[in-house]
């Protein structure tokens, strides 16, 4: 027979309507429509006349003003055996719901009747105790304003990293992917500013798994309406056991209208004080509003019970939507099997032991044998089996008061781990002091150093030559170069294929050091650091060109050594000694002195030899000098070329890099497990 949270009785509605002298029969069949809720709020306005002469007799007794003008000081203002159906009292801009029954009134004995909104009857006194008054408390009541949340140093710290994490992210990483890390902080935040002696628990489920009807056994009063119609609960309803619960409630968005107080022990003491519990929609409604709303509030709250009944605590949508996704959610959550009442002799520790497996599956850590993980309980919402076991448990667990911290706790794990790709990487990263002397390179190979160098080095030795060459020789060049026109001295124009060559090469080197910084990075900052390199290497080519422009156009002559003037010295000496001779010859010729060839011949012929063989061997002296003047212009150029590529990519990509390192280490923070490793 198919299970409800209704007494048996109610399943034979035609046995009622006969025994229902009121005509009030008709609405305990199973397949007619439940008024809403705008129809009992027009019932409620034609009683609230009458329910407010109550209260405002009540009042002119002389009983206390500060209390509820309903309760009455906790006491109910009206009789538990009278009924009022569904009457809404107004007290300034708040509703209060009262729940009352009158045997008078009822059909027969031992028949009490709920507040019309379901068919069903209520036993007056049953596992949830008696059914007195409930109320919510007007909003002009100004309420004790509760300590705010205190995180520990660790979630601080953990908190504080993963904010930093997506500040230095922004820019590089799309929004989406850091959505969910950004509400985890606002939410964090939002909590953190609310009280931290209360603990906000939601009772979720599928729809017909009992959740209202735990509600109320859990309150000991009617707080939700539970009945046949599918889907019941269209919006949450709150219950609070103590005072300064208001902001709390407020961020979860829950209407005054929908907000309840259980009724308080006579010491005013109750086992669930500081607890706010949620009753929520069915997860797996027809209605989308319905699904929505349980999404919405199940990102809010603290801890979460978890309602299955025995023929859908394995059901597909409650697993992959809900309870796998929050595994890391474990020692924030509850799941209770309702309904056991229906499973005969060991079934239940049966399909407990089925449930426990499917949890395991879902990764789910259980809190068995003191270990912190989810709590499986079996309970009969209907006939209070388990119920104050359960109560017990969660009166423990709101006593803690660290359900709200566990819970942002499990949302930085879960936004950590959705991070991981990101920022997970175990591979060393950086550019390698290989990688940039490679890059410089190519660079001064593009700009061609090793040809200016040769350059240098060749006019080093013209230089030389020029400055130790015989008279003769240097005046012989000097009228070569005069006959030759202005533009043949000129140094040849570059084509426009070496310059085309040249910034081919420039682009090469650009992307092969992108790539080899960008080895081992997520995607997104590997994208960063080439188009990083990118920007760089725009202007980079123009600017290597001004530095060989301007090596190219050095103004001045290479420095002179110091041996330089003694072979001046020695070449004016052996042409001295030629100009002698010959002058010496000259006069013997002319008959001007004694004929005598020896002497003049021998100084004509040294001054000859003797000036070759100088230039010759300050040419053969001059080649060293000559080589390290070609490579100082070489290494000058090479620097320049290196500095200009630093400047531009070398260390914006640096700086990028060093952007992810510090977004690494944070994120190794936030994970709170151990060391980032080593970037190079």
């Amino acid at each position: 027979m198919p299970h409800s949270d209704h007494p048996p009785h109610l399943l034979h509605s035609n046995h009622s309507a006969h025994a229902d002298p009121s005509g009030r029969s008709e609405r305990l069949s199973e397949g007619d429509e439940v008024a809403d809720e705008t129809a009992d709020e027009r019932v409620g306005e034609r009683v609230g006349e009458r329910v407010g002469e109550r209260v405002d007799k009540g009042a002119d007794e002389g009983e206390d003003r500060g209390a509820n003008p309903v309760t009455r000081g906790g006491a109910p203002a009206v009789r538990p055996q009278e009924k009022v159906p569904h009457a809404r009292v107004e007290d300034g801009a708040r509703y209060a719901r009262v729940w009352r029954e009158d045997p008078a009134e009822d059909s027969g004995p031992g028949d009490a009747w709920d507040d019309g909104l379901i068919a069903r009857r209520v036993p007056e006194t049953g596992p949830c105790g008696p059914q007195a008054a409930t109320v919510v408390e007007p909003r002009g009541t100004t309420e004790r304003q509760p300590a705010p949340l205190a995180y520990d140093g660790a979630l601080r710290s953990r908190l504080d990293a993963l904010r930093e994490l997506v500040g230095l992210s922004r820019t590089r990483v799309d929004g989406d992917t850091l959505a969910e890390a950004g509400r985890v902080l606002d939410e964090a935040a939002a909590r953190r500013r609310l009280s931290g002696e209360h603990t906000v628990v939601a009772i979720a489920g599928a729809t017909g798994s009992g959740k209202s009807t735990l509600f109320n056994a859990l309150a000991g009063v009617n707080l939700s309406a539970a009945g046949v119609r599918r889907p019941t609960t269209a919006m949450p309803v709150v219950c609070s056991w103590s005072d300064g619960a208001s902001a709390l409630i407020d961020r979860l968005g829950v209407p005054g209208r929908l907000r309840r107080r259980p009724p308080q022990s006579p010491d005013g003491e109750s086992e669930l004080s500081g607890l706010v519990l949620v009753d929520l929609p069915d997860h797996d409604s027809a209605a989308v509003e319905h699904r929505e709303q349980v999404d919405r509030v199940l990102a809010l709250v603290d801890a979460v019970i978890w309602v299955v009944d025995p023929e859908k605590y394995a059901d597909a949508v409650l697993h992959e939507r809900y309870l796998r996704p929050l595994a890391g959610h474990a020692e924030v959550m509850f799941v209770v099997l309702n309904q056991v009442d229906r499973l005969p002799g060991e079934a239940a520790e049966q399909v407990l032991d089925d449930l426990r497996r499917l949890l395991d599956g879902d990764g789910i850590a259980l809190g068995e044998y003191g270990e912190p993980g989810t709590s499986v309980l079996a309970v009969s919402a209907l006939t209070g089996e388990g119920v104050d076991e359960l109560r017990e448990v969660l009166g423990q667990f709101v006593a803690e008061r660290g359900a709200a911290a566990r819970r942002v706790s499990a949302d930085v794990d879960a936004a950590v781990a959705r991070l991981r790709p990101l920022y997970g990487t175990g591979r060393g990263t950086g550019l390698s002091e290989e990688a940039r002397e490679e890059f410089a390179g190519r660079l001064a190979d593009a700009v061609g150093a090793s040809a200016a160098g040769e350059a240098a080095e060749r006019a080093w030795l013209r230089n030389a030559n020029r400055a130790c060459g015989t008279p003769w020789l240097r005046l012989w060049r000097w009228s070569r170069e005069r006959r030759q026109p202005a533009t043949a001295r000129l140094s040849p124009p570059v084509t426009a294929d070496k310059e085309t060559t040249a910034r081919q090469s420039v682009e090469q080197a650009v992307r092969t050091v992108a790539d080899r910084a960008a080895a081992g990075l997520p995607a997104p900052w590997a994208q960063s650091v080439r188009e990083t390199a990118a920007r760089g290497a725009r202007g980079l080519p123009e600017a290597l060109d001004e530095l060989a422009v301007s090596a190219a156009a050095s103004p001045g002559r290479p420095p002179r050594p110091g041996w330089w003037p003694a072979a001046v010295l020695a070449q004016l000496c052996m042409t001295l000694l030629q100009v002698l001779g010959c002058l010496w010859l000259l006069t013997q010729v002319v008959g001007l002195v004694t004929p005598h060839l020896g002497v003049p011949a021998l100084l004509l012929t040294a001054g000859i030899v003797g000036g070759p063989a100088i230039e010759w061997g300050c040419r053969m002296a001059a080649r060293g000098p000559a080589r390290r003047y070609g490579r100082d212009a070489e290494r000058r150029l090479r620097d320049a070329a290196a500095g200009c590529g630093r400047a531009r990519v070398l260390d914006p990509v640096a700086a990028e890099l060093l952007r992810y390192r510090e977004v690494r280490e944070q994120y190794v923070k936030a994970a709170g497990t151990g060391a980032a490793p080593r970037l190079g």
